[in-house]
């Protein structure tokens, strides 16, 4: 049955469309702009283009990786990132289910998990070397360590704030924990998964990249340091822009994965 759209309702689409258009106009003119005025700067020799470095320069580091082994270390970067972002969602919503299963072993373990929250990973970074080994895996161990918790927290808040009504509704009609867990908690727990999952992705990354600052023979962060301790500048600043556009891209890849089971949702 086709809708019938009135002209009021024609316009404020119109409207919505040209607000999105400007605002998207606005972004690249101002990215245009600094980039601008960031050039004219190091041509001038207002700015040190030593230490700031300068998109021109910045774009024939790009070129010149690309010719070499860029897609090597972009691809190290992400393999690592993926595995630490699956890894560190799963094992976190298996754990927060545990302990939504067990008050008691939520009670328990609480406190402790606020604090592993609020401890810096990347002190544990040596200790995780020497535990599983130097290279990919202690990377990967990271980058879980850093999400982990924070999954854990945010799905376990998640299962407590579920309709109290709704599942002691529930019990009154027998239902079994498992039934409430599938049936209830986490059906009513959909957006909480994807919260997790949008600040998953980016934990993910920060703690490959800091794992690669502490150990690595390729991916982003062993260029950023490598540039830096060369005085690379122009390096440094180039795996920097290639690493926002990477974590960009994932972000994108979550955000349609959202839509994705969004509309699965609906449809059921």
């Amino acid at each position: 049955m086709n809708k019938i759209i009135t002209p009021e309702r024609k316009q404020y689409l119109k409207h919505q469309r040209n607000k999105k258009i400007a605002i998207f106009i606005t972004q690249i003119a101002i990215l245009v702009g600094f980039l601008a005025l960031w050039e004219i700067l190091a041509n001038k020799n207002i700015i040190d283009s030593f230490i700031t470095s300068q998109p021109s320069r910045i774009w024939a580091t790009l070129t010149n990786l690309g010719s070499n082994d860029l897609l090597t270390h972009i691809g190290v970067t992400v393999y690592e990132t993926v595995v630490g972002f699956l890894l560190g969602t799963i094992l976190g919503t298996i754990i927060a289910i545990i302990l939504w299963w067990s008050t008691f072993l939520s009670n328990v373990l609480e406190p402790y998990l606020v604090v592993l929250n609020s401890l810096p990973k990347v002190a544990l970074g040596p200790v995780i070397i020497i535990w599983v080994g130097a290279g990919t895996p202690a990377i990967i161990v990271m980058a879980v360590a850093i999400s982990l918790v924070v999954t854990i927290l945010e799905n376990l808040n998640g299962f407590m704030k579920t309709d109290k009504d709704l599942i002691k509704m529930a019990k009154t009609f027998k239902a079994s924990k498992f039934q409430i867990l599938t049936k209830i908690v986490i059906p009513a727990n959909i957006s909480t998964f994807i919260n997790s999952l949008k600040v998953n992705i980016g934990l993910s990354l920060v703690g490959v990249i800091s794992g690669e600052f502490l150990v690595s023979k390729a991916g982003l962060g062993y260029l950023i340091v490598y540039g830096g301790q060369v005085f690379k500048l122009d390096l440094v600043m180039a795996s920097v822009i290639i690493l926002g556009v990477v974590a960009g891209l994932m972000y994108l890849a979550v955000l349609l994965l959202e839509k994705i089971i969004l509309k699965t949702k609906k449809f059921q």
